[in-house]
């Protein structure tokens, strides 16, 4: 079990319990839960609306991803409910 800690509400929860945003290093570009060959940094969000609100209201997943994050990813988040 390998567990991760939500950048939002800083729980520790197993990693298949968490969405996986992970800024492409390649690329460049956001990508949501992908798959294991995408290298880059990475932060974890619950799957909850509460900590993708909390994530871009107080701007945790920029820093954690050291990167400016679009306003659209917020939407793709909310879809992945």
């Amino acid at each position: 079990m390998t567990e991760r800690r939500c950048a939002a509400c800083w729980q520790l929860k197993d990693r298949k319990d968490l969405i996986k945003i992970t800024h492409d290093k390649a690329g460049g570009n956001i990508v949501i839960n992908p798959n294991s060959l995408t290298f880059g940094r990475s932060a974890y969000l619950c799957y909850n609306e509460t900590c993708i609100e909390t994530a871009f209201k107080k701007n945790k997943l920029a820093k954690q991803l050291k990167t400016s994050i679009p306003n659209e990813l917020k939407g793709q988040l909310l879809n992945e409910l």
